[in-house]
């Protein structure tokens, strides 16, 4: 029983130890402001206009001034579930991901002063990354069309996740537990010889794309996924060269912002996110098309 015990304690203060900012970030909550070691947020545990919620990115802990309260990662967990300790550490673990397949992925912390090193690019073949895939209801034939296994390394640690290139080389990478991307940072452009361009965000919503519309790849546009919302700006230049503009863009904050504005534009925009509005994003509508059993909505997803 004690044994049980320190395990749990154990996988506690790993959890602890994972960045808020990239957690945050996989939840679909972005700073409005970061100033030095400050991250700014509308807080995901209530309902306001004004930025009170803080990280504090040295310490990796967070405080929501409007409740008064604040603490680590578990503490956010907890009441942003509204779950138990036990279940917040289950809901990140997964049923799928033993723990002994985890050490490789997570305990990671935020590290302001050190880069992804590449070592390696595979073929995907890990059995966790599968499970992922499976989860985000990716098919792996598909995903390996499109994805690389990455093996690199922040600091003296080695560590693995999917890797999706970008037009300079550099990788997006995910894993069950981490979000992040190596240096540089860019736009992936995949041309398929269409009159029209889809854009979406990220790449899972990319692939969810190609999942939905498996029956009809003769008539699928050409593709730009942003990698990030910051670069929207500068994919406008590739974008607006078409005559038709498809957005699949998330349905949070930011991406509705920019949505409204471009359709106010007069340019040739369409707002394909209609499509999944009670969802976060389309890969959300992915899974609840193929599992109405799936539980998610615009904010509150596993990783």
């Amino acid at each position: 029983m004690n044994m049980e015990k320190k395990k749990a304690l154990l996988t506690c203060n790993e959890v602890k130890e994972m960045d808020m900012v990239n957690y945050l970030s996989q939840l679909g909550c972005e700073p409005v402001k970061v100033k030095e070691t400050e991250c700014w947020y509308r807080s995901p545990l209530r309902e306001e206009k004004c930025a009170s919620f803080k990280i504090n990115t040295r310490l990796n802990r967070w405080y929501d001034f409007g409740l008064g309260q604040g603490g680590n990662l578990v503490d956010f967990g907890i009441l942003y579930f509204r779950c138990s300790v036990a279940e917040f550490l289950q809901r990140l673990l997964g049923s799928t991901f033993p723990r002994a397949q985890l050490q490789g992925i997570s305990n990671l912390k935020s590290q302001d002063n050190k880069t992804i090193e590449i070592l390696r690019e595979e073929e995907l073949k890990t059995s966790s990354l599968f499970q992922y895939l499976k989860k985000r209801c990716i098919p792996v034939d598909l995903a390996r069309n499109y994805c690389r296994e990455i093996r690199y390394k922040i600091g003296e640690k080695t560590y693995y996740g999917i890797g999706f290139q970008n037009n300079s080389g550099g990788f997006e990478i995910r894993n069950p537990l981490f979000k992040s991307s190596s240096s540089p940072k860019d736009i992936t452009t995949i041309p398929k010889g269409g009159n029209s361009v889809a854009v979406f965000e990220g790449f899972f919503d990319f692939l969810s794309f190609l999942v939905l519309n498996k029956e009809d790849q003769m008539n699928n546009p050409d593709f730009l996924i942003l990698n990030s919302l910051a670069f929207f700006e500068k994919a406008k230049v590739v974008i607006e060269q078409y005559p038709c503009i498809r957005l699949f863009l998330d349905n949070d904050n930011s991406g509705r912002k920019i949505t409204q504005g471009v359709l106010a534009s007069g340019k040739p925009y369409i707002d394909e996110s209609n499509l999944y509005r009670q969802q976060k994003d389309l890969n959300d509508y992915l899974c609840n098309t193929m599992n109405p059993d799936h539980k998610s909505n615009t904010l509150k997803r596993d990783l």
